[in-house]
C-alpha cells in the first residue's frame, strides 16, 4: 500500500493513508468560508487534529516515556520500546515519531487555511479575530512541538494546494524557525481576548502569552546550557530570560487576569469533571460520550495496571472516600527509582500515585510492591464515570502551575518567584525553598520542582533537552554512550525525507 506524504494528507483533509482512496471530506474553498458557522467549524477542525490517538498519545511518549520516570510494559509495541531504549538506528522509521510529525503538519495546514480565508469573510469582526488568533496559536504550537523534537523543519505558511507545495526546504536556521513561532504568537495575542472562563479544548490570549513564556525560556536555558545548535543561535540569553518573565508575568502576576490562577485543591486539578478549572490554560477536549477515540479518551487505561475483576476503587487524597475506576493495560509504568525519589510527605507522591486499590467495600484488592500491583500507577487521569473504555480524561498541554514555574526559573530568586514556587510546594505539603539561594541554585531547585509537579504531563524530556542533560540523566542514553549532539533532535521521518528531496 503506497503511503501518501504527510502534507499531502493534510491537503486532502482526510484520514485515508493511500493514494487510491477516495478523498472523503474534501472541501473547496469556493463553497466554504461563507458563514459564521463555517468559521467556527474551520477552527474546530484545526483543534481536531491534535486529538487523534496517534498524536495525543505521542505527547506522553515524547515527553515522558523516553526518560527515567516511566517505562513500558514488557510486550509494548516496537515503536514504544525503541523510544524508551533510545534505539536511534530505528528513529527514522519509528511510527510514533512519524505520527507526531504528520499530525503537527495536518494541524498547520488546517490553521493556514483559517489564517488565509477567515479574514476575507463578511462576518462579525470579533469572531473573525478570535478564529484567526486561535489559528495563529495552533500553528505556533505545532511548530514549537516540531522545533523541539526535530530542529530545522520546513515552514509552510499557506495551505497546500498542489504537489509542489508539499516539498519545501527546511528553515534556513533555527533562528528563522523560532522567529516564525514568536511572530505567530504575537499575532495570536493581539487578536484574542482572555476568556471569561477556561474553555477546555480552546485557547485565548493567556495561552498565547503562556506559550511565548515557555518558548523564550526554552531558548534562553538551552543556549545558556550549551545545548548543541541552540548555543549558536543569535540572541542574548538574558534578553530572552527577561522576555520570558515579561510574558509569564501577564499570566501569573497581573491582577487584572483573573480567569486563570492556582487551584488550592491539588486533587481538583485532576478531577475529570473540573476540566474548566482555573489551572487549565490549554487542555484537550475529549468526552466519554464521543463515538470514536479522540472524541473520547482511553488515556487512563494506559496508566492503570491490569487487575483481575475490572472495577477497582481508589482512596481520594488522605481520606477514606473511595472513587471507582476501571483497570487498565499497564502501558505507562512508573519507574521505581522515580517513585522513591519524592520528598517524604509530598502529596504528589502520596495522593497522585496509587500503590493500593480496593473493592467497593474498601477491602484491599492489590498493593505495591509484591501484591498484584507491579508498579505504583499515576492517577492524574481517572474517570469514575467511565463508559466501558470511554473516558473524559484529557491530556493537559499548558496549565497555570507550569507557567508559574516558568516565571520563577526565568526570573531567578525574586520575591515573586519564591512566592510562586512556595505556593506549589505548600499545596504539595512541603516546606518552602531555602531563602537566599543563588540564581543558579534557585533555578536548579525550580527545575527539580517541575519534575515532580508536572510528572507524566509530557514535559520532562524537553526540560532535560534544554538543560543539555539528556545524555547525562537518562540511563539508556548513558549506557549506549550517546552524546548531546546525538540526542538534541530526532531525525525527520524517512517517509518525509524520501518524498521531499530538499530535506537532507
Amino acid at each position: 500500500m503506497k503511503r501518501i506524504s504527510i502534507i499531502l494528507a493534510s491537503l486532502a483533509l482526510v484520514c485515508g493513508c493511500t493514494l487510491e482512496e477516495y478523498p472523503y471530506g474534501f472541501y473547496s474553498e469556493n463553497n466554504f468560508y461563507k458563514t459564521a458557522a463555517d468559521a467556527e467549524s474551520a477552527i474546530n477542525y484545526v483543534y481536531d487534529a491534535i486529538t487523534y490517538i496517534e498524536y495525543s498519545r505521542a505527547i506522553v511518549f515524547l515527553g515522558d516515556m523516553n526518560t527515567d520516570v516511566m517505562t513500558p510494559k514488557g510486550d509494548a509495541t516496537a515503536a514504544t520500546k525503541e523510544l524508551d531504549g533510545w534505539k536511534m538506528a530505528t528513529f527514522k522509521t519509528n511510527t510514533t515519531l512519524y505520527n507526531f510529525y504528520k499530525y503537527s503538519y495536518i494541524t498547520i495546514n488546517r490553521a493556514n487555511s483559517v489564517i488565509e480565508n477567515v479574514p476575507k469573510m463578511d462576518i462579525d469582526q470579533a469572531l473573525k479575530d478570535r478564529c484567526v488568533g486561535e489559528a495563529y496559536f495552533m500553528r505556533a504550537y505545532s511548530y514549537y512541538c516540531l522545533a523541539r523534537n526535530f530542529g530545522r523543519v520546513p515552514i509552510h505558511l499557506k495551505p497546500t494546494r498542489t504537489l509542489d507545495d508539499t516539498t519545501v526546504a527546511p528553515a534556513e536556521s533555527l533562528d528563522q524557525l523560532w522567529a516564525q513561532i514568536f511572530s505567530d504568537l504575537e499575532n495570536a495575542e493581539s487578536l484574542m481576548q482572555v476568556n471569561a472562563a477556561p474553555r477546555p479544548g480552546r485557547t485565548d490570549k493567556v495561552a498565547a502569552l503562556s506559550l511565548m513564556a515557555k518558548a523564550y525560556l526554552y531558548l534562553a536555558s538551552a543556549k545558556e546550557s550549551g545545548a548543541p545548535f541552540y548555543k549558536d543561535m543569535n540572541f542574548g540569553v538574558e534578553d530572552y530570560y527577561q522576555k520570558s518573565v515579561q510574558a509569564a508575568a501577564k499570566v501569573v502576576a497581573d491582577p487584572s487576569q483573573t480567569t486563570y490562577h492556582f487551584d488550592s485543591d491539588l486533587m481538583a486539578i485532576y478531577d475529570v469533571e473540573k476540566s474548566d478549572g482555573p489551572e487549565h490554560i490549554f487542555i484537550m477536549s475529549m468526552d466519554r460520550t464521543g463515538e470514536t477515540e479522540g472524541q473520547y479518551s482511553k488515556i487512563s487505561k494506559m496508566y492503570i495496571p491490569y487487575i483481575s475483576g475490572g472495577t477497582i476503587y481508589l482512596k481520594q487524597g488522605d481520606t477514606d472516600v473511595l472513587i471507582k475506576s476501571h483497570d487498565g493495560w499497564s502501558e505507562y509504568q512508573t519507574a521505581a527509582d522515580f517513585w522513591n525519589s519524592f520528598e517524604a510527605g509530598d502529596r504528589r507522591h502520596d495522593w497522585l500515585f496509587c500503590d493500593k486499590v480496593y473493592d467497593v467495600n474498601g477491602n484491599l484488592l492489590a498493593s505495591y510492591p509484591g501484591n498484584k500491583l507491579s508498579y505504583p500507577f499515576c492517577r492524574k487521569f481517572i474517570d469514575p464515570d467511565y463508559s466501558g473504555d470511554k473516558t473524559s480524561t484529557k491530556p493537559m498541554l499548558i496549565r497555570f502551575s507550569d507557567i508559574a514555574l516558568v516565571y520563577a526559573e526565568a526570573a531567578g530568586p525574586t520575591e515573586k518567584a519564591y512566592e510562586l514556587v512556595n505556593f506549589i510546594r505548600s499545596r504539595a505539603g512541603l516546606s518552602p525553598l531555602s531563602a537566599g539561594l543563588s540564581k543558579e541554585a534557585f533555578r536548579a531547585a525550580v527545575q527539580k520542582e517541575r519534575t515532580y509537579e508536572l510528572a507524566f504531563e509530557g514535559d520532562l524530556c524537553y526540560d532535560l533537552r534544554r538543560q543539555n542533560k539528556l545524555h547525562t540523566n537518562i540511563t539508556e542514553a548513558k549506557g549506549q554512550g550517546w552524546t548531546a549532539e546525538d540526542m538534541v533532535f530526532y531525525p525527520i521521518p524517512s517517509l518525509e525525507t524520501d518524498l521531499n528531496p530538499y530535506i537532507k
